[in-house]
């Protein structure tokens, strides 16, 4: 198993200061809510859909560890101009991923907390922006 200290990188902690770029603000349509069951983790996400219900905007929200956070900063990064269904198509590859019965999905960023894959308590928080993305996108 990984170290703790290669989990808590000065690029996860980054990434995590970094969810001051995308503020949860009041004028976003679309809400999804997201817990970690393994963790308690949770994130608020606020997105807004453009003419052809692709994300155009979003903000987040965050009560969670440094990789969920630094997560939701990846997902955040790389989610404008996806559509439902890429959305979608992602989090299921991300959970095939950390169950040990995937590839890292081809999601910008991921990379930078792919250590996190061998720590299951945190497999949870890692999921937070996308299953808050589905839920503001049903």
């Amino acid at each position: 198993m990984a170290s703790v200290a290669s989990l808590y990188t000065p690029e996860v902690l980054g990434l995590a200061t970094g969810l001051s770029n995308w503020p949860m603000t009041a004028d976003l349509p679309l809400r999804g809510h997201a817990r970690s069951p393994s963790c308690g983790s949770t994130l608020e996400l606020g997105l807004e859909l453009d003419a052809t219900k692709r994300i155009s905007r979003l903000g987040l929200k965050a009560h969670a560890c440094a990789i969920g956070q630094a997560s939701a900063a990846i997902f955040a990064a790389a989610a404008v101009g996806k559509s439902p269904a890429e959305i979608a198509q992602a989090e299921a590859v991300m959970a095939q991923w950390l169950s040990g019965e995937g590839p890292l999905p081809d999601w910008p960023g991921l990379e930078q907390i792919a250590v996190a894959q061998a720590y299951p308590g945190r497999h949870g928080a890692i999921l937070l922006a996308w299953r808050a993305a589905l839920q503001a996108l049903a």
